[in-house]
């Protein structure tokens, strides 16, 4: 069975450029006795020449896109402490057996394990992220990565600096950086950053940012990568919605 089976969606412009490298660097070595690699070309409708892939042409990104993208990253935030921590191992094995199911994720998984194994060259995966991904579908990759980092309790400085880095290089600015950091952090101030918004904004103001806010992280914007990404994405909504609930009970609006 072959990749783009078990991730169970589409890949588009993943199999080009360093992850398309990357990819057949692992399945070439480290892990082809688990996995089934008898077939010579990927069964997918729109798959492109080697040759075209290197120029990692614009296509719409789908789940599959998405999903190889963020078990690579995973790999870098996870070893960013020089440690590989089994709660954020299984955080990632939870998050494909939601999406996908038991099977699926226990097939991916194996991917991921290889990826773990590999030097990631993490400036070119992400120049070809930024090139070919939306900048919602961006955004919620820097929420995963953030997820991983706290699934073991505690977001690390190392950790931290990994993802500003990796954010840096998706071209995810400072103030959504620290709205997507703020949602995994409890705090009076963390309310604000949520919205992008200073302690000492007017009611207005804080109003006017929270309806920027649900228009920019609304689940609906992830729907090109299918109903899954949508669900998961609601939890980045609704601490918009809740950072705004917490606002206005503090100040009676």
């Amino acid at each position: 069975m072959t990749i783009v089976k078990w991730l169970g969606a589409g890949i588009g412009w993943a199999f080009g450029g360093p992850i398309g490298a990357m990819l057949g660097f692992i399945l070439g070595s480290a892990i082809k006795e688990s996995l089934d690699t008898g077939e010579k070309e990927m069964p997918y409708n729109n798959r492109r020449s080697s040759k075209n892939r290197t120029k990692w042409q614009k296509q719409q990104t789908q789940s599959g896109d998405f999903e190889l993208s963020f078990l690579i990253l995973s790999a870098v935030v996870i070893k960013a402490d020089g440690k590989v921590d089994k709660r954020e191992l299984e955080y990632v094995r939870t998050y494909f057996m939601r999406v996908y199911g038991k099977s699926r994720a226990e097939k991916a998984f194996k991917l991921f394990n290889g990826v773990l194994k590999s030097k990631v060259p993490t400036t070119a995966i992400c120049a070809q992220i930024r090139q070919q991904m939306d900048h919602d579908s961006r955004l919620q990759l820097i929420h995963f990565l953030f997820g991983i980092a706290k699934s073991d309790g505690n977001v690390n400085e190392l950790e931290i600096d990994e993802i500003r880095k990796i954010a840096g290089y998706l071209y995810v600015n400072q103030r959504d950086f620290l709205s997507i950091k703020a949602m995994f952090y409890n705090s009076s101030v963390s309310v604000y950053q949520i919205l992008e918004v200073s302690s000492t904004a007017s009611n207005e103001e804080v109003k006017r940012a929270y309806r920027k806010m649900v228009k920019k992280y609304h689940p609906d914007k992830l729907r090109h990568l299918g109903e899954e990404h949508v669900k998961v994405a609601t939890e980045k909504f609704k601490k918009v919605q809740q950072a705004y609930e917490t606002i206005q009970r503090q100040r009676g609006i």
